[in-house]
């Protein structure tokens, strides 16, 4: 286990002190332009944000994304989101949860995140390559129940696993091992990608599969191969990430083509989603939230004063977006015209 705590506390310091973005592939969100309606005939504080989401409200679209767990830091990170999300109504995800799971418990992962925000949806994380060794049904019971929450994130990173030094690299039957787990518990099941992307045709089969959300957590965020090449113990192993680092699908594609592709599913857009404009034009082309990790990950480690500070400026972008296209609600929100649509 202390192999693991040590990677993924080296995984926080790159995040934080190293250029690990991906470099020539962008989110694609840039491209997205609202038409400015100069004549919004509704009052800004008329502009309602608030959604439901895994059957609990929350008053804005916007997560805050898994950051990694089982570090000597997790109990900071944790107690920060929970409590800023908490106050402000947002949902979150806690980090991976494998070291608790294989520890049999560890500080950061307790109930104590479900007292500090008794409404929000939160929900627990593990990776699917686990599920080769794991009982599955079993370990997403128990992740659930260590911090009491209301779905259960499985993260595929096959990428980084393949960049990684020891990494799990047999995915073989991985999709039945979900699917099995989808059927059998009685919570719902989100498939997250980690920065890679997740297409129309494997959501497809995730869903088919009893998946009830999708996190598409798209190429223009953070690289997680770059993360890996950062700590990699030789230059080849560096070099190998490096060669990867812009692989992926940019989020924009992502969620146009798993709302085509899975038009009746819960949709996250994460990867490269900076502010409360990514947000917007995230929801606009079909998604249902948005989720936001790497830039929050600082102001966590400042304390829930902070982190609740740099969120509430993104939900007020968000709405100024969405008074500037004339959007009471997120429903109208989808609807927004974009520079350069046909009348």
């Amino acid at each position: 286990m202390g192999e693991i705590s040590g990677r993924k506390d080296a995984h926080i310091d790159i995040v934080l002190n190293r250029d690990v973005a991906a470099r020539h592939v962008t989110s694609g969100l840039e491209a997205i332009r609202f038409e400015h309606v100069a004549l919004p005939e509704i009052a800004l504080a008329d502009v309602d944000l608030s959604t439901k989401f895994l059957g609990r409200n929350v008053t804005a679209p916007l997560l805050v994304s898994s950051m990694t767990g089982g570090t000597s830091r997790t109990g900071v990170i944790n107690e920060s989101i929970s409590r800023a999300c908490g106050e402000l109504g947002l949902a979150f995800a806690v980090g991976s949860q494998r070291v608790a799971l294989e520890a049999g418990g560890i500080d950061g992962f307790g109930r104590e995140l479900r007292r500090a925000a008794p409404n929000v949806p939160i929900l627990a994380n593990f990776g699917a390559a686990q599920l080769v060794s794991w009982d599955g049904v079993e370990m997403a019971r128990r992740a659930v129940d260590m911090i009491e929450a209301d779905a259960l994130i499985i993260h595929l990173n096959p990428l980084q696993e393949a960049v990684q030094s020891g990494g799990d690299t047999n995915w073989s039957g991985l999709l039945d091992a979900i699917g099995r787990i989808a059927r059998t518990v009685a919570f719902p099941i989100v498939a997250k990608e980690v920065g890679s992307g997740i297409s129309g045709l494997v959501a497809r089969r995730l869903v088919d599969a009893g998946v009830s959300v999708i996190d598409v957590a798209g190429a223009g965020g953070t690289s997680w191969a770059a993360v890996e090449a950062e700590r990699a113990p030789t230059n080849e192993l560096r070099a190998l990430g490096l060669a990867f680092r812009d692989w992926g699908i940019p989020t924009a594609t992502c969620i146009r083509d798993v709302r085509r592709a899975c038009p009746d599913t819960p949709i996250i857009a994460s990867g490269g989603i900076r502010d409360g404009l990514d947000c917007a034009k995230s929801i606009r082309i079909g998604a249902d939230m948005t989720g936001i990790a790497a830039g929050l990950l600082m102001p966590a480690l400042d304390g829930s004063a902070a982190l609740a500070r740099t969120l509430s400026g993104i939900v007020d972008q968000l709405r100024i977006a969405c008074f500037c296209t004339g959007s009471r609600s997120l429903g109208d929100l989808k609807t927004a015209r974009l520079v350069g649509e046909a009348t």
